[in-house]
């Protein structure tokens, strides 16, 4: 175990974890005891000019020296870094890590003093749910399917490629998913998700109809004030989703804008006045692009007292937030961008009707450039976290598409690569911003976890990941049975509760057992992270914080025993391996055998 010098946005090296604009604040870096380190300072670039700072020695413990020097939070977003001199030479400390030559200020710290995500954000596990998949109610029997689809029964096999995809129809209603809360509940999860509720032509709804009523095909509005009130009688939350990058094709909006060239709604969109033309996203026609040049979008969609987005957070429905949809192009044109402009209005106007609401994005790809500006809370981290476990735990030789379908699909990978990608997005944010994004393992829109890594005993390892590092764990209803897809719309299964022979009992009870240690072990929700070990097969890291210790192993093929110097005595709390002691030289070992997931809480 090679230990080095570490800082990470947590509460043991960011005492003040909500600093203001103007406040001083002490943050620390502890370096190994007989280090060549004998002087620290911080480096920070208050209003753009690079400043130095001397630290002081605050403690001294058996395994390391804590350094302590004080951080103006000059601007919104304050960066930092550690200047580590010694003897030899000196090195520069970054969210990247540590390094011996200069580097650009994008990898530094940094603090950030724009109002926090809401507090109960920070131990939420939120439960996905695609509507049309997930359970009917007896009252959905009594439903006529619209002209667009094609009924389904429960069992109808989902066809993930093909012109019938979007319209196959299954009849989920809300009232069926609050039938089947208790599972929720049992599992452990405290946060409901649903993709999108209103009246469409498609089984997934992101082409809106209409922004104004729930689609009468799950239930209506009275229908989501039932499932509110159920969701929030068990002090859990319910997040909606929304599409700030375009409607549908039949929605009020566009249908008027597409009929009179003089109509108020023609400037909503980008239309092509000498052909008559439209943009949509990506091509894709049924899906007309919003323009956030206009002033009348943003009133309707946002600052208007009966605004869409005020609208639902608001009684009888109190969701407690929204989820973004393509967020990564709202706003975002050829020469127009709004993006970071449109954040900030969203963000201020949730917050302004609901200030404890939460505001995710959606990014599939980099969205580094896009967080800390007072706009969204966090992404769905698909790039630092979906796509290295992917290709760390893939298995067997066929394809398997990632979620951008790269030419080649997902390539597996060693430890050290993917420690890598995750280290590169992890460092261009704030750990504020990390920690608050949603990591998962797929999604609605990808292949799920089960078909990407083969076997139970990896996707063990897998929600064992997702429920210890850092960052909100986020789990697509099904994953907890095993239910398989290649792609986003096979994924897309209806829930086979009148199938239980179907279920995977064992990753059933290894999610529950996941979320509740989650839930028991303050260091998993609140810690922060330091990597002690990895090899091609192998990954160790601890989650610390001020009221304990865990140290995690995970592996995906059997491997040599590690042995690790400097550790505490431990109790395995998490895939029955012995307790850690240390020999006679001060030296644990954690045991050889793999696929496997292991926790201790450390003394």
């Amino acid at each position: 175990m090679r230990r080095l010098p570490h800082h990470d946005g947590s509460a043991l090296y960011v005492p003040e974890q909500e600093p203001a604009l103007g406040d001083t604040v002490d943050v620390f870096v502890r370096v190994p005891v007989g280090s060549d380190v004998r002087q620290v300072h911080v480096r920070t670039t208050g209003d753009g000019e690079p400043r130095f700072t001397e630290a002081v020695v605050d403690r001294v413990d058996d395994r390391d020296v804590w350094w302590r020097v004080p951080v103006e939070v000059r601007n919104p977003v304050s960066g930092y870094r550690f200047l580590l001199t010694g003897r030899r030479d000196h090195r520069w400390l970054n969210a990247a890590g540590l390094v011996d030559h200069d580097v650009p200020d994008h990898g530094d710290f940094r603090l950030v003093s724009y109002a926090p995500p809401p507090g109960w954000a920070r131990d939420a596990v939120i439960y996905q749910v695609f509507p049309d998949r997930f359970a009917r109610s007896a009252a959905a029997d009594r439903r006529v399917a619209p002209d667009w689809a094609i009924p389904c029964d429960w069992d109808t096999p989902v066809v993930g490629r093909g012109p019938e995809t979007p319209y196959q129809f299954y009849g989920g209603d809300l009232d069926g998913i609050v039938e089947r809360l208790d599972h929720l509940d049992r599992l452990g999860v405290n946060t409901l998700y649903l993709t999108p509720i209103f009246p469409a032509r498609s089984n997934h709804r992101y082409d809106a109809a209409d922004f104004d009523r729930v689609d009468p095909l799950l239930g209506g509005d009275a229908a989501l004030a039932r499932l509110a009130d159920a969701v929030h009688a068990r002090g859990w939350r319910l997040l909606g989703d929304i599409t700030s990058n375009h409607t549908g094709d039949a929605h009020r909006w566009f249908t008027a804008a597409a009929s009179d060239v003089r109509a108020p709604e023609r400037g909503l969109y980008y239309f092509d006045e000498a052909t008559g033309d439209y943009e949509s996203w990506n091509g894709v026609r049924s899906l007309p692009k919003l323009n956030w040049g206009s002033a009348e979008l943003r009133r309707r969609f946002a600052t208007a007292p009966d605004s869409l987005l005020r609208r639902w957070l608001r009684d009888p429905y109190r969701l407690d937030g929204w989820r973004v949809d393509v967020a990564n192009m709202t706003g975002r044109r050829g020469a127009d961008a709004y993006t970071h402009e449109v954040a900030a209005l969203l963000r201020a106007v949730v917050t302004q009707t609901r200030p404890d609401a939460l505001l995710m994005a959606e990014h599939g790809h980099d969205h580094t450039g896009d967080l800390d500006r007072d706009g969204w809370h966090g992404t769905m981290n698909y790039v630092g976290f979906t796509d290295p476990v992917w290709s760390w735990l893939r298995h067997g030789e066929q394809l398997v598409p990632n979620f951008l379908g790269t030419p080649g699909g997902v390539r597996r990978r060693d430890a050290s690569a993917i420690l890598a990608t995750m280290d590169a997005y992890r460092s261009l944010v704030s750990w504020r911003s990390y920690t608050h994004s949603w990591q998962l393992l797929g999604s609605h829109d990808s292949a799920r976890i089960r078909t990407v890594v083969g076997d139970p005993a990896r996707q063990e390892v897998a929600a064992g990941l997702l429920a210890t590092m850092p960052g909100t764990p986020m789990i697509f209803a099904g994953d907890e049975l095993g239910l398989t897809g290649d792609n986003g719309e096979a994924s897309r299964t209806p829930m086979p509760w009148h199938r239980p022979e179907r279920w995977d009992g064992g990753t059933l009870a290894a999610y529950r057992a996941l979320i509740a240690l989650r839930r028991d072990e303050p260091a998993l929700r609140h810690g922060g992270l330091r990597p002690v070990h990895h090899d091609p097969d192998s990954l160790v890291f601890l989650r610390e914080s001020p009221a304990g210790s865990v140290l995690v192993l995970a592996r995906r093929a059997p491997a040599a025993p590690v042995r690790l110097a400097g550790l505490p005595a431990g109790e395995n709390v998490y895939g029955g391996a012995p307790g850690l002691r240390p020999d006679g030289d001060g030296t644990v070992t954690l045991p050889g055998d793999g696929p496997t997931f292991q926790v201790w809480r450390l003394a």
